[in-house]
């Protein structure tokens, strides 16, 4: 029997998922009026995440095994190694999906002639409460992003709308014929690489305003708690980025932009290690370095950090996502 191509795989990397991962892979199989199939790839849980995947009585669900730990880029790309389907989508193993997602978003990606589609998310903070990242009505200003926009809500500290929490369903014709891969060496911020190098390599990408991704926010999650290495990584990934394509003039404003908020969130984790650390001389030598880090102590350091972490529902329900690059990471919320 020759089994027919699907509409979309999904892959859905999984570390330490096993109390997480049975709504995930249940919301992707609920998807109607689309085909699917799901790759679950278990990054070396230490739990029971491949017993419970294993458990689950359904052909279009596949574990793949890794032999070793390949943090949540090298765990994507062995899902997109085996993926068939016309379409990828990424789905977090502790997050869920409304049942006629992926119908819209495929719907406006072909009416649009898109290789790439992104839609709102739904927040659910740990008390249950639900919002819309996004105002319907900003997304609607947006039917399209290019990849200066994409750039530009990137930009830590002063971007209101960071689109790089967006999760975008990509042609896997277009990530083939390009070669596009997630960077393995990034353990945050490789899902705003790789959605940065689809429009830099002229990917077209369509907005659907409605939400239909719901990100769970848990305490534990690496996309919570930005480091002076993960910085130093994302400004690596950022300079390869550089080098690796053509970028116009709108997109090299914005880069630079971002390149330099990068550093200043570099200078100011710095700052706030020594001062926790009474290393006087190492802030004051730090502040001489990059005085623009001085600015962010006005605001009460924990509400700043709090900036450089994943999003929060703000009471206008609408999450101001000014922090991290993207807490895509995130496919591994738990450390994988």
């Amino acid at each position: 029997m020759i089994r027919s191509q699907p509409d979309v795989t999904f892959v859905v990397a999984a570390y330490n998922s096993a109390d997480t991962i049975v709504p995930a892979i249940e919301s992707a199989l609920a998807q109607r009026g689309v085909t699917v199939e799901v790759l679950v790839v278990d990054d070396c849980s230490s739990d029971d995440t491949r017993s419970v995947v294993s458990a689950i009585d359904d052909p279009r669900v596949r574990l793949i095994a890794l032999q070793q730990n390949r943090g949540p880029g090298g765990a994507r790309n062995a899902g997109l190694q085996q993926a068939s389907g016309r379409w990828i989508a990424t789905l977090d193993s502790d997050d869920t999906i409304h049942p006629d997602r992926l119908r819209r978003m495929l719907d406006r990606a072909e009416r649009m002639d898109a290789e790439v589609a992104v839609d709102n998310i739904e927040v659910v903070s740990g008390d249950g409460r639900r919002q819309q990242m996004f105002e319907r009505a900003e997304l609607q200003r947006h039917p399209t992003i290019s990849l200066a926009e994409f750039i530009e809500s990137n930009v830590l500290f002063e971007a209101e709308h960071n689109f790089g929490y967006l999760k975008p369903v990509f042609e896997r014709a277009f990530i083939e014929i390009h070669g596009l891969r997630f960077d393995e060496t990034l353990r945050i911020g490789e899902d705003y690489i790789f959605l940065a190098s689809a429009l830099a390599k002229g990917a077209r990408c369509a907005v659907e305003p409605e939400p239909g991704y719901v990100y769970h926010i848990r305490e534990g999650s690496i996309s919570r708690v930005l480091k002076i290495h993960h910085v130093d990584a994302m400004l690596a990934a950022d300079e390869t980025f550089l080098r690796s394509h053509q970028l116009d003039e709108a997109a090299k404003l914005a880069q630079r932009k971002r390149s330099r908020s990068l550093r200043e969130a570099r200078s100011f984790l710095t700052l706030v290690e020594q001062l926790k650390t009474k290393s006087l001389g190492g802030a004051v030598r730090t502040a001489f370095s990059n005085p623009a880090a001085l600015r962010h102590l006005r605001m009460p350091i924990a509400a700043r950090l709090r900036r450089l972490t994943a999003p929060r529902p703000s009471p206008a329900a609408t999450v101001v996502a000014a922090g991290q690059p993207n807490p895509g990471n995130s496919p591994h919320k738990s450390k994988g």
